[in-house]
């Protein structure tokens, strides 16, 4: 078995899929020669992650209808999911691509590596059957999966918080990315949420909307506007400041 092999936990008895699977079109642009990609097993592997999501989704959510589940299923399906699980793997090694793909960070392209992880899957399934690309796509996913139990309606934290704030104030709340670390393809920002000049909360993430919705997240669980609103002295000064802001209007 190959290193990606073992980290799947699959042999290959065909090795010619597994390659194919791993070929990204730019190779054959770039030596202008007949090469097989992965595209035909990306179109064959999006219908089989499809088919194992939906029939997941389908049992686990009964009273769920169906534009729900829709929205469920694509959270699972959608390129930055696929391309976490290209990158838990280290997909984005066993690629073979032009130089010139490579050269402008191919590897670590979102739509590259969710690609190939479904190119993959549709090698897998050929090479065996649906229930052995079942166990392997479900363990893959199993975290995304648990944070859909726990979590199963999209929810907007920045959304609520506007909404929440905007009924005491017509104040809009603000964010700042307060610090970004790591290289390039793997970022992690920092984003704080201020409002009237109090700091509500604080996230990261790997983008900055990302921070910014975990900022939203930890105000909304903090509720630090609550605790001010509560203490009267603080309530009479922020009073005191909109009716002066009014006067001088």
């Amino acid at each position: 078995m190959n290193p990606l092999e073992q980290r799947i936990g699959y042999k290959f008895r065909n090795s010619l899929l597994l390659a194919e699977a791993l070929t990204h079109p730019s190779l054959g642009h770039e030596t202008q020669r007949h090469h097989f990609d992965n595209q035909r097993l990306e179109f064959l592997g999006d219908a089989v992650l499809q088919l194992i999501f939906t029939e997941h989704l389908f049992r686990l959510f009964p009273h769920f209808s169906e534009g729900q589940l829709t929205k469920l299923r694509s959270r699972l399906v959608s390129r930055e999911g696929l391309k976490v699980h290209s990158i838990n793997i280290g997909l984005g090694t066993y690629l073979m691509m032009g130089r010139g793909e490579e050269a402008s960070g191919g590897r670590q392209r979102a739509s590259i590596l969710a690609d190939a992880f479904e190119a993959l899957v549709g090698a897998m399934y050929l090479d065996s059957n649906l229930d052995v690309v079942r166990r392997f796509v479900l363990d893959e996913a199993l975290q995304d999966i648990q944070r859909l139990t726990h979590q199963p309606l999209e929810v907007n934290p920045k959304g609520q918080l506007q909404e929440i704030l905007q009924a005491i104030s017509p104040r809009s709340p603000s964010y700042e990315i307060v610090s970004q670390t790591g290289p390039e393809h793997q970022k992690l920002f920092v984003a704080k949420v201020i409002w009237e000049g109090i700091e509500l909360g604080s996230g990261n993430g790997s983008s900055k909307k990302q921070a910014e919705t975990a900022a939203a997240f930890s105000a909304l669980k903090a509720k630090k506007w609550a605790s001010n609103a509560a203490n009267p002295e603080s309530e009479t000064t922020f009073l005191s400041r909109q009716e002066t802001g009014n006067r001088s209007q």
